[in-house]
């Protein structure tokens, strides 16, 4: 179906013609009528199908037709993503749908300067795109308004949930106007979304174009069971194409467990010549933009993620989507994978899992009802590995360092702790004849040898050593 006969406005179509956008998907057919009502929707529907137009398209064609002023410190429609790129990448694609309407779309993430964040929303805002923990500091620190939301879209919900962000939610969405419209989008739908719809949604209308938890059709996925210890190998060896099912490799994205372990295989591969970038949520945001852009350009054709970064990456011409571990959530499979065999292309996912992972393999197919096609080692496999070269460390080869001994200053013999240059004051005194202030009762007023010394004076004198006046003191005198 057209977007025209779904009754979408003049400058909406013109903005989609721009971008050679002319036949809706599934999603979008059966949501865009749906949201253009004004009803509340709860939308089910696999990453890469659609779904940000199928939201935005309708909502700002209603928010141009109602015409009303943009809020001070406040929106008239925000959108709450799990993740910085999602988030980025919902704004983007708003500018470009409300180009032609003179709406003006704003975003806010974590991991920015939170006084610029204020200043840009000061005069408001009529489409704010944001992430729970910025938007929530923003409100916090009454900076910002949520009385003015007309329309509330909560992206990937299933992924704010499990990220932690029910509690942030909560307190965003009791600071809502009760009369707006609420639209709900999940790419799976576990019990906790049906719980999450029954509280925020007022007798909403439901879209599924798929069963909850498929994966993509035009995905090709294949498993290969090998150790832990052997996983790095096979990696560089499917990398390098000397393994089945790379033929026409580009851009390679690896899912990684933990931030920790990205950063590992990024610096392995590095050391092995392969060029790779690392994202996930210890890197800064400009890191993150720039790893993101590289990847896009094809200057660093490989790049390693963690889950968080698993939905905010839409980048067309992903070939390969390889999961180096397996993740301990099933539905973070669904969408790993569907980072590849975007907009009606062709993809391939390569899982590579040891033995302690089987568990979490088997939920995974449990859960998709698809059986992974199993790729055994090729005949080669131990003589790479073998080949491998071993990194050592800088320095001379095979020597090891014996820590360093620690440094032993004897003392001389009769000497002060404080002091080794030579023997105690009071030894030293002693020595002196009585003319040269040996005998201190024999020391003239004021006298003394031109050494430094600390005593203290007490009864009279100012001067050098006596006189009158004075009372307690501590000086340093030189005679």
């Amino acid at each position: 179906m057209s977007f025209e006969q779904l009754g979408l406005s003049q400058p909406i179509l013109q903005a989609l013609e721009q971008k050679n956008y002319t036949v809706a998907t599934p999603i979008q057919t059966q949501a865009i009528p749906l949201v253009l009502e004004g009803r509340d929707l709860l939308g089910i529907a696999q990453t890469g199908t659609g779904k940000t137009a199928a939201f935005m398209l309708p909502s700002i064609d209603n928010l141009r037709e109602a015409g009303r002023q943009t809020p001070f410190k406040s929106c008239r429609m925000l959108v709450l993503a799990p993740t910085r790129e999602l988030a980025g990448q919902i704004a983007k694609s708003a500018e470009d749908y409300g180009g032609f309407t003179g709406l003006k779309v704003s975003v806010v993430v974590g991991g920015t300067s939170v006084g610029k964040d204020r200043n840009k929303l000061h005069r408001g805002t009529d489409i704010l795109v944001a992430t729970p923990g910025r938007l929530l500091d923003l409100v916090d620190q009454k900076a910002f308004r949520l009385d003015g939301v007309e329309i509330l879209v909560l992206d990937e919900a299933d992924q704010m949930l499990d990220l932690g962000f029910i509690h942030a939610l909560r307190k965003l969405v009791a600071l809502m106007p009760k009369e707006r419209q609420t639209l709900l989008f999940s790419a799976t739908m576990p019990s906790s979304i049906k719980d999450l719809s029954k509280q925020y949604l007022t007798n909403p209308a439901h879209v599924s174009v798929t069963p909850a938890a498929t994966t993509a059709e035009r995905v090709e996925q294949y498993v290969t069971l090998v150790s832990q210890s052997e996983k790095q190998g096979l990696l560089e060896m499917i990398l390098r194409k000397r393994y089945p099912k790379t033929e026409g490799m580009e851009r390679v994205l690896i899912f990684t467990r933990t931030k920790h372990g990205a950063d590992r295989v990024v610096k392995k591969l590095a050391q092995a010549g392969i060029q790779a970038d690392a994202i996930h949520g210890n890197k800064s945001q400009p890191q993150r933009e720039r790893a993101i852009a590289n990847f896009k350009s094809g200057r660093v054709p490989i790049l390693v993620a963690t889950d968080i970064a698993a939905r905010g990456i839409d980048i067309p011409g992903v070939s390969h989507v390889i999961n180096f571990e397996l993740p301990n959530v099933s539905e973070q499979y669904v969408h790993r994978i569907g980072r590849t065999a975007r907009a009606g292309a062709d993809g391939i996912a390569m899982t590579l899992c040891a033995e302690d992972e089987r568990a979490y393999l088997r939920d995974i197919q449990k859960l998709t009802g698809v059986t992974c096609e199993r790729l055994p080692l090729p005949d080669n496999f131990r003589a790479f590995i073998e080949e491998m070269p071993i990194v050592r460390p800088k320095g001379n080869p095979g020597q090891v360092q014996q820590p360093r001994a620690k440094k032993v200053h004897p003392k001389p013999l009769g000497g002060d702790r404080r002091n080794d240059r030579g023997p105690r004051r009071d030894e030293r005194q002693a020595e002196r004849p009585a003319a040269q202030g040996g005998d201190r009762a024999a020391k003239p007023a004021g006298g003394g040898q031109n050494k430094r010394r600390r005593f203290r004076g007490k009864g009279a004198g100012g001067g050098n050593g006596g006189g009158q006046g004075g009372g307690n003191f501590q000086r340093r005198s030189r005679g």
